[in-house]
């Protein structure tokens, strides 16, 4: 024989027929997304760490994301030379007397996705850290 379970008035499934238990039970959602959401902002960006590398050696790291204001660095390397541009969170090559001037036209980069990279003097500018997204920063480069 089935045996049949019997509601009474007052119980769990009644209360979560009313329209105040789903709006308790929403407001409580709404309330763990915004902690979460406060938690995610409060959490700040990580530092932003630009790398320079002269001849596939390290010559000088500089936290950008703190820079109180902007700078330029003049490297040179034998015949060459690259003025570095320094500004909160980016950087970028102004000048080079390079035969092919792709370092300069590349301009600003923010973001370690890409670096900047003068071939005939064997430069290169990383940047590390930061990107402030958390979770939805780009992992790849693609194309």
């Amino acid at each position: 024989m089935l045996a049949m379970t019997m509601r009474t008035p007052g119980s769990l499934w009644d209360a979560m027929k009313t329209n105040r238990f789903w709006i308790i039970v929403l407001g409580g959602v709404v309330a763990a997304a915004a902690c979460a959401a406060a938690l995610l902002a409060l959490g700040g960006a990580p530092a932003v760490q630009a790398h320079i590398f002269l001849d596939g050696v390290l010559a000088e790291s500089l936290d950008i994301s703190a820079l109180a204001e902007p700078r330029s660095i003049t490297i040179e390397s034998g015949p060459g030379f690259n003025v570095v541009d320094i500004e909160r969170g980016r950087v970028r090559i102004s000048r080079a007397n390079c035969p092919d001037g792709y370092c300069v036209r590349q301009g600003w980069i923010s973001r370690g996705t890409v670096p900047i990279v003068c071939l005939p003097h064997r430069l290169v500018i990383r940047l590390d850290g930061g990107g402030g997204g958390g979770a939805f920063d780009v992992d790849a480069v693609v194309g």
